[in-house]
């Protein structure tokens, strides 16, 4: 198994397939990420994306891949995964990737499942979309197999909005709020798994709790979850001047999402079905020691 981009998501599964006695390599940008995944036990290296990629004979052996780095920064095409491809030369069986369900782009708080056609209409989703459409011409070309999972909003210990409930930045009310979409980050791994052994090939899966919600009461759940003062309210005209460019484009988008394929594909019933029960288990993740 390789996984490039070892991080939230990809550590926790390097963590249970090590469990299970499978060798991973894994691939990442920084060396303080070799350092601290060698540390743990993993055969950890590093690899720029950006530049002219050297992929070592361990990773290219490997033919399981979860793709999970993240596109550039800036721009409308994920130069990075095709490098990545190109690295690989073929060399893979079978590739899980990481999308965003952002390219559905805004469906006016419609329901949304794996038939609606892309419309992605923001910078950050349209790289998503370029390498979802990258890796399917890879899969024409090579022979190998792939399978995408638009994935909502990620939430988990470690993973959640805390300082900037502390920091007092803004929402928006509940009346101007989105639907938004989210998923745990322990459902979201055993998705990923899931996908990785019997995922359709060329198949794209929404993944989500399937009980969307808004973003301001996303916000206020998590501030009482965790003692914290709820987020002031900011008016939708003067949300331009208080919120960032970044929120402000997640705002702009609204829609629910229909998860049954992927519970009816891969099986599953969810630990965290709602934000209730994850959010719980977020606290006692964080009473046991764990940073949330």
């Amino acid at each position: 198994m390789l996984i490039a981009g070892c991080g939230y998501l990809g550590q926790r599964i390097a963590a249970r397939a090590r469990q299970r006695g499978e060798d991973v390599v894994c691939l990442v940008r920084t060396a303080q990420s070799v350092q601290r995944l060698s540390t743990a036990g993993f055969a950890a290296y590093p690899l720029d994306l950006d530049g002219d990629i050297v992929v070592v004979e361990e990773a290219r052996q490997q033919d399981r891949v979860f793709y999970f780095a993240p596109p550039p920064p800036r721009g409308t095409v994920d130069s990075r995964i095709a490098r990545f491809l190109d690295a690989l030369d073929g060399r893979p069986r079978r590739v899980v990737y990481v999308s965003t369900t952002g390219v559905y782009g805004n469906c006016l708080g419609e329901w949304v499942d794996e038939t609606r056609p892309p419309n992605p209409q923001v910078d950050r989703a349209l790289r998503r979309f370029d390498a979802e459409q990258r890796l399917l011409h890879w899969r024409e070309a090579s022979g190998g197999e792939v399978v995408i999972l638009r994935v909502a909003g990620i939430y988990g210990p470690g993973k959640l909005p805390l300082q900037r409930l502390r920091d007092r930045v803004p929402m928006i009310a509940a009346a101007d709020a989105p639907w938004t979409n989210r998923v745990h980050i322990d459902d979201l791994v055993r998705v990923a798994e899931a996908a990785m052994l019997q995922g359709g090939d060329g198949e794209v899966y929404n993944v989500s709790d399937g009980n969307p919600g808004n973003m301001r009461d996303y916000f206020d759940r998590v501030a009482d979850a965790f003692a914290l003062p709820r987020a002031p309210v900011v008016t939708l005209a003067d949300a331009g001047d208080r919120l960032s460019p970044g929120m402000l484009s997640y705002l702009a988008e609204s829609r629910r999402l229909d998860n049954r394929k992927m519970l009816d594909a891969f099986g599953l019933e969810l630990d965290y079905p709602d934000l209730a029960t994850g959010l719980q288990a977020c606290v006692e993740a964080m009473q046991a020691g764990t940073d949330a």
